[in-house]
């Protein structure tokens, strides 16, 4: 089937050639024609399926023929929300590449930048918002954002956003969209809560599933590497020595993590830069921009930070720490293999991550492949005390107590002594 077959205008179908798009993803298959219905859709597919298309396809076809026909009030038509400024300005790129032979106006809004050009583009006019949850909710309390004539909600990446904590938001600037209106729920995964907020926002919607939920593309070969804490770095080292892996994602569970394992490669003479959420909007479009263009090899992220990096020719994706969310797992190794192509997944597992592993294994529903042979093998397999894995948090608050009861004891023995 071509896109052709799924009766997109000719404006749409122009710009999609000169994009080199010719077949549609099995999720833009199954979604654009009930969209262009106007229906309500719950799709869940795996991350790299394409699902941006899916639905800005119909979008602008749909408000483009609502323009041609002079339909509704001036105002912004349509609101996506998702949760990183990453993902959004992604998602702005391609209005932009699907839409460039239409009248259609979008804007991005995301947090972290100042808002003056973003208020400026709102003034402007403006028929598709973009934005993250937390920078909406401030131009709305600040009057510049007005949602009463929305006719189209997207919901991108909701899993996402509720890891993030921004489902709170997120119930907020649904109050304040017209219920009568066309919902589109995307997610890469649909646990319990998450379906439960679907069934709250949606009407009557087609699911469309076109892979098991919390699978992994069979694209991405995977590879786990059992290794001691202390030798991580060394295996990464050893690993980049191999001239194959032209551009290499590197995962961390912090951000002063992935400043450390950027700087360690750098010492080590490989090109590589970190992204996370304390560098500023411009220095993450930098540093993201010399990755696609392979002026640096590898780059090294926190999940947050790396949540929309869409790179057709990544090879390789390396967990340096694994996620303590199962979940997780599934997002960051299909930042490789997308749209069909090849990838390869390298895992690191020391002893305290291995109760993540068997998460990860109950999640994707199959074994990861251990690789046996290599440098630095696991050799402490013990795992911390538990009192010595609390949480920084309530060690803190146990030194606090410390504290109050030696100040308490301090003060009585004075009190006696006089």
């Amino acid at each position: 089937m071509s896109f052709k077959n799924l009766e997109i205008i000719e404006p749409v179908l122009r710009a999609l050639e000169e994009e080199g798009y010719v077949k549609p993803t099995p999720i833009q298959e199954r979604s654009i024609p009930v969209l262009l219905q106007r229906k309500d859709l719950l799709g869940c597919a795996q991350t790299g399926t394409g699902k941006t298309a899916a639905f800005a396809i119909p979008i602008l076809q749909l408000l483009h023929n609502d323009e041609l026909y002079r339909k509704g009030p001036a105002g912004i038509k349509t609101l996506i929300l998702t949760p990183t400024r990453e993902l959004a300005i992604q998602i702005g790129d391609s209005f932009k590449a699907y839409g460039k032979y239409m009248r259609i106006r979008h804007t991005v809004i995301f947090g972290g930048v100042p808002q003056r050009s973003q208020t400026d583009a709102l003034r402007a006019g403006v028929d598709i918002l973009i934005a993250t949850p937390g920078r909406l909710l401030d131009l709305i309390n600040q009057r510049y954002v007005r949602l009463e004539h929305i006719r189209m909600l997207v919901l991108d990446e909701a899993d996402r956003m509720l890891d993030m904590g921004f489902i709170h938001d997120v119930k907020k600037i649904i109050a304040k969209v017209p219920t009568k209106r066309q919902t589109i729920f995307f997610s890469a995964t649909m646990p319990t809560e998450i379906a439960s907020l679907a069934n709250t926002i949606l009407s009557n919607p087609v699911r469309v599933e076109v892979t098991p939920a919390s699978s992994t593309a069979n694209t991405v070969r995977q590879e786990l590497y059992y290794v001691d804490k202390g030798n991580k770095k060394k295996l990464l080292l050893d690993l980049l020595t191999d001239t194959s892996i032209n551009t290499a994602l590197v995962f961390t569970r912090t951000k002063h993590g992935a400043d450390r394992v950027a700087k360690d490669l750098n010492k080590a003479g490989i090109s590589a830069e970190a992204i996370h959420g304390n560098k500023s909007q411009n220095a993450r479009q930098r540093a993201l921009k010399n990755f696609k263009l392979q002026k640096t090899r590898v780059l090294v992220a926190t999940d947050i930070a790396a949540r929309g990096i869409d790179i057709d020719e990544l090879s390789h994706v390396i967990n340096f720490e694994l996620p303590n969310v199962p979940e997780t797992y599934v997002h960051r190794i299909g930042r490789t293999g997308r749209a069909g192509a090849s990838g390869i997944s390298i895992s690191f597992c020391d002893a305290e991550e291995k109760a993540y592993v068997k998460d990860i294994h109950k999640l994707i529903g199959k074994t990861i492949p251990v690789v046996e042979n290599h440098a630095y093998p696991l050799v402490n397999h013990s795992v911390l005390p538990k009192e010595k894995q609390r949480p920084s948090s309530t060690r803190n608050a146990g030194r606090k107590n410390d504290f109050r009861n030696s100040k308490r004891k301090r003060y009585h023995q004075k009190a006696g002594r006089n």
